[in-house]
């Protein structure tokens, strides 16, 4: 079930998460990610926010897909990049092996924790064979609001990999570390990038 009062916080500071975000060029993540697929590859930028990612990716040769459940982001994202951002929750996202990447970061933290295991499963299922599934949450336990009123579902790290290998995923790199969000609060993270058995 999407969470409206999270919505309306990203709704109403679009601007402010853009500037947070605000990169020259690609991270070390996002990186190993586009140099994990073929140019022409169909990728689903999952809570794709102001889209940066998306525009690194169609800069590298890729086909992004950006979807996001905020009104106020997708307008940015596409006033910004003329980038074919598109209005989406999570379980509005289906179909049998439509993609070759899922790039994840940091938005399936805000799915309701019974949840999150269906929609993991649910993307993996629109994943092609071989398709690479790159997934970034906050380490913690439980689900709770921040200061900004936004819902975050926490995971540890053998949680997350659990539900990655579960529903036939294999690991092939992750890291971990601390970054401020927008809240300004410093919190751990953990990210898995993965590979769709096939």
């Amino acid at each position: 079930m999407i969470d409206d009062r999270t919505i309306a916080v990203y709704d109403a500071k679009a601007e402010d998460y853009a500037r947070l975000v605000q990169k020259s060029k690609p991270d070390e993540h996002l990186r190993a990610f586009i140099g994990d697929l073929p140019k022409g590859a169909h990728v689903l930028d999952l809570g794709c926010g102001p889209a940066k990612a998306s525009s690194f990716m169609k800069e590298a040769g890729l086909v992004p897909d950006p979807v996001d459940a905020s009104d106020s982001m997708v307008k940015l994202a596409n006033e910004t990049f003329n980038i074919g951002a598109r209005v989406g929750r999570f379980d509005e996202i289906d179909g049998v092996e439509v993609y070759d990447g899922i790039w994840a970061n940091f938005s399936l933290l805000h799915a309701a924790e019974d949840e999150l295991p269906l929609h993991i499963a649910a993307l993996t299922t629109t994943l092609k064979p071989n398709g690479v599934f790159h997934i970034a949450m906050k380490v913690g336990e439980g689900t709770r609001r921040d200061a900004l009123d936004r819902r975050y579902t926490f995971v540890t790290e053998e949680e997350l990999r659990y539900l990655l290998e579960n529903v036939g995923l294999t690991i092939v790199d992750q890291d971990a570390g601390e970054e401020a969000g927008l809240d300004g609060k410093v919190s751990p993270w953990i990210m898995y990038r993965a590979r769709k058995d096939g």
